[in-house]
């Protein structure tokens, strides 16, 4: 910083020195072809009128370079801070106002960016807690199961039953992996959602294949109510892991003899699916809490499943610019409906 004070003085001396030596040429130059001293006063008052004017030009420049050299350390020394208030300029023609207004937009840009890290910061945690939490069942059940087998004499009927139970743990657990890569994918953008206008025809065909097996293995009627011709906006592998996953739930929680009825039907911005069940219902102050991430109700917990597939279901829709609703009853079963853009967004 000296060395550049120093080389700006002797810069300004040297200027000051070349134009005294050449005003004073100049003036001695006019006394010699008139001879008047009236000549050279006039000379010598211009000469000192320039300098007058150039020094406070000078020190004006001085004073606002000084201002806006602090203004800028200041408000370089609030984003240091963590301040999110900010300096801002009145006057929108000056230097500080046209370098802060970019160092403003690139700090908001940090601090969208350091907000954005702290998210997925906050939601790896949280998963890795979910994930520690359901996997510590299956395994303390698999390691009972193990000990139990190898200190204890047994009959071969009993050591099947006890490989049995251990293939139920083992499926528990590859179905729960399975589920959180998907989740772990999905909230860290690792997938990409291929999403384009196509017909939902064919989406809801490939989920209703994966669950008719079981709906046939407890008797449950299955009616379809979709117009082939109907498209929306979305990714037709993903979007069917999510219609799937409420199919999945319907079979799961209602009674042998049930039924399940789907209608698609076309609304002005989007393509609303309708997926109605017979089940045992949701009380009303748990339609919230049934999207949550393993969230499971006391009562169901005999039945197969992790409570992640809702969750999944409506993280995808979202990503589509889609939404879900739920309307159910207890004892009256539910209503999941799924509504998807029939256009993509401008």
């Amino acid at each position: 910083m000296n060395a550049i004070n120093v080389s700006v003085n002797k810069a300004c001396a040297a200027l000051l020195g070349i134009f005294c030596t050449l005003s004073a040429c100049v003036l001695a130059g006019f006394y010699l072809l008139t001879g008047q001293a009236e000549v050279l006063l006039l000379g010598l008052l211009y000469i000192f009128l320039v300098l007058v004017c150039g020094a406070l030009f000078i020190a004006l420049i001085r004073q606002k370079l000084l201002l806006f050299s602090d203004t800028l350390c200041q408000q370089l020394d609030r984003m240091a801070e963590g301040e999110t208030t900010l300096l801002e300029s009145v006057l929108e023609e000056n230097l500080f106002y046209k370098i802060n207004h970019r160092v403003v937009r690139l700090y908001e840009i940090m601090l969208k960016n350091r907000d954005s890290i702290a998210k997925e910061r906050s939601k790896l945690k949280e998963l890795i807690s979910d994930i520690s939490h359901q996997v510590k069942t299956p395994i303390t059940n698999l390691k009972m199961v193990n000990i139990t087998m190898l200190e204890e004499p047994m009959s071969e009927e009993r050591r099947t039953r006890f490989l049995m139970d251990c293939g139920t743990e083992l499926d528990k657990l590859d179905f729960l992996m399975q589920a959180m890569i998907k989740t772990s994918r999905l909230e860290t953008g690792i997938i990409s959602l291929e999403k384009k206008v196509q017909p939902v025809y064919d989406t809801l065909a490939s989920a209703l294949g994966s669950i008719l097996f079981h709906a046939e293995k407890k008797q449950m009627e299955v009616s379809v109510d979709c117009p082939a011709n109907l498209k929306a906006y979305h990714d037709r592998k993903w979007t069917g892991e999510a219609l799937f996953n409420i199919l999945d739930n319907a079979v799961k929680y209602s009674p042998e003899g049930g039924r399940i009825d789907i209608h698609v039907e076309s609304q002005e911005l989007y393509l609303k699916i309708d997926i109605a069940d017979t089940g045992k219902g949701i009380p009303e102050n748990l339609h919230g809490a049934i999207f949550k991430r393993f969230y499971r109700e006391n009562d169901v917990h005999d039945t197969p499943g992790v409570g992640i597939g809702l969750y999944l279901a409506r993280e995808i829709i979202t990503m589509q610019g889609g939404y879900m609703k739920v309307a159910s009853e207890v004892g009256k079963g539910s209503v999941f409906s799924v509504f998807l853009l029939k256009e993509r967004n401008a």
